[in-house]
């Protein structure tokens, strides 16, 4: 609000308030276009030496590119029962932030209604309710690796920055009797990104020793404990509102050192059951830092 409050002032409320809702998607949008155009123009070539150096959005991800290449290739050949999806870099405005709780200031907004892509999850979501509506009864599995740009600071600790490359699932299904999709969905998630950790192990990577964590909501405590049981995870209570399908995994991992790295979570999520207006629609999401695999768990292969 304190970042309205000196806009507000500056522009006006009447105007402020015609640039909010008084002017059409595509009135709006030419408005913008036109004001980074002008912008543009003033610009000089050094301006954009000094932005490209020093903005943490536009310098070169800290990671080889084909360490990335082979950490992809080798969680893409675990995910074999998911369909390997290349999206584009940017999704529609607000996929973030219409059906969970990020904030829009978190992502890295652009025009002609659209944003960066914050985090594929969201947009694998998208992509499943399209599918769910063309054939209903056809379960959906996804996979895909991208680079995301996020907003927020970031912490200062090595491994972490304004953008970041992350692996991805996206499963969405009509949930069956006894809860029969999900959970053999967040079975398949876990078991998959823990065979990719496998196969990384066997290039050389430095993964140690694995653990798995259930987390459920009151309301899923049965379901979270026999997940559990099945899996051979630790099960704790589930207090982060994100995970709006009341379940939530973390896969930890061990490092050189032999500190625990949470390098994977995912869950279930009501984003499906918004975007499809089916209540019976369950997607899980799950996410992999895969950068971090390559900055703090490098390999040790001999070449």
């Amino acid at each position: 609000m304190a970042h309205r409050a000196w806009i507000v002032d500056f522009v006006g409320t009447p105007t402020f308030d015609r640039l909010v809702d008084g002017l059409s998607g595509s009135e709006l949008q030419s408005l913008l276009l036109e004001v980074m155009h002008a912008r543009a123009v003033a610009r000089r070539a050094k301006d954009l030496v000094v932005q490209y150096g020093r903005d943490p959005f536009c310098v070169p991800a800290p990671v080889d590119l084909r360490a990335m290449l082979t950490i992809d290739s080798q969680l893409l050949a675990a995910a074999e029962r998911f369909e390997a999806v290349e999206l584009s870099p940017v999704a529609p405005m607000g996929t973030c932030s219409v059906v969970g709780p990020t904030h829009q200031n978190r992502v890295l907004s652009a025009l002609r209604a659209t944003e960066v892509v914050s985090d594929p999850t969201n947009v694998l979501a998208l992509e499943c309710a399209l599918r769910i509506r063309a054939h209903p009864k056809v379960d959906i599995h996804l996979a895909t690796s991208h680079r995301v740009v996020r907003a927020q600071p970031v912490p200062k600790q090595p491994g972490f920055a304004q953008h970041f490359r992350l692996f991805v699932l996206g499963s969405a299904g009509i949930e069956r009797e006894d809860h029969a999709f999900t959970i053999e969905t967040v079975s398949l998630h876990v078991r998959t990104l823990l065979a990719g950790l496998t196969r990384l192990e066997q290039q050389g990577y430095a993964l140690g020793r694995r653990r798995v964590e259930i987390l459920a909501s009151p309301e899923r405590r049965g379901l979270g404990n026999h997940l559990a049981e099945l899996l051979e995870a630790d099960h704790q209570l589930l207090e982060h509102p994100y995970y709006s399908g009341g379940l939530r995994y973390r896969i930890w991992v061990a490092g050189p050192g032999g500190e625990e790295l949470p390098l994977a979570d995912g869950g279930t999520f009501d984003w499906l059951s918004q975007l499809s207006s089916n209540r019976r629609a369950v997607f899980i999401g799950s996410g992999l830092g895969s950068q971090l695999i390559a900055l703090r768990l490098g390999s040790e292969r001999l070449s």
